[in-house]
C-alpha cells in the first residue's frame, strides 16, 4: 500500500497563512474602536450624570426646563447640560442636530440618546451608563424624570434611533 501523502507536495506556507487570516478576520469582526475620553472629561461626564439623578422624580412638563415646574425631555437635557457650560437647544430635534453621531455600542456616560419613528425625532434621553445589559438613560417621560434600561424597555427599544457626544473633547 502506497501513502498518498507522500506524493503530495507539504504546503507549510498555509498553515501561517490561514492563521494570519483567521487572526484578520476574527478581529475584523469582534473589534470595535473605543472612545478614548481623557480622565477630565470622564469625571465631568460623571458629574454630569449625577447632577441629572438629582432630578428623578421631577414630574413631566411640556415645554418647560424648570426643576421647579418639571421638564419635558429636551428641557431636561438642555437644563442639565447648561449648568456644566454646555449650551444645548431646549428642541430634542435641534439637539439631534448638535455634536456627532456616535454608534450605539461605544455610547458613554454623557452622550445623548434619540428616538423616534421612521427617522423622526420625538424624544431624548441622557446616557448614564452602556452596559452588556444595555444603555441605561435618565429622561423626562410622562411619568416623570425616571432612570430606566431602555434596551430592556419594550416601548423605548425599537424606537432608538442614534446617539450624538455633544461634549465632545471640550
Amino acid at each position: 500500500m502506497s501513502d498518498s501523502s507522500s506524493s503530495r507536495p507539504t504546503k507549510w506556507y498555509l498553515l501561517p497563512l490561514s492563521f494570519v487570516l483567521l487572526l484578520v478576520v476574527g478581529l475584523g469582526t469582534a473589534f470595535r474602536p473605543v472612545r478614548i475620553l481623557d480622565a477630565e472629561m470622564l469625571q465631568m461626564r460623571e458629574q454630569i450624570v449625577q447632577y441629572a439623578q438629582t432630578f428623578v422624580g421631577t414630574p413631566y412638563r411640556y415645554a418647560s426646563r424648570s426643576p421647579e415646574k418639571g421638564f419635558d425631555c429636551s428641557g431636561f437635557t438642555s437644563f442639565i447640560f447648561s449648568k456644566f457650560d454646555a449650551l444645548l437647544s431646549p428642541s430634542s430635534r435641534m439637539q439631534a442636530l448638535q455634536g456627532r453621531r456616535v454608534a450605539l455600542g461605544e455610547v458613554v456616560a454623557g452622550d445623548l440618546l434619540f428616538f423616534g419613528r421612521n427617522g423622526y425625532i420625538q424624544h431624548v434621553a441622557l446616557v448614564v451608563e452602556n452596559t452588556p445589559g444595555g444603555i441605561v438613560c435618565i429622561h423626562s417621560t410622562r411619568r416623570g424624570v425616571v432612570l430606566e434600561n431602555v434596551h430592556a424597555s419594550s416601548y423605548w427599544r425599537p424606537r432608538i434611533l442614534f446617539a450624538r457626544d455633544v461634549l465632545g473633547e471640550r
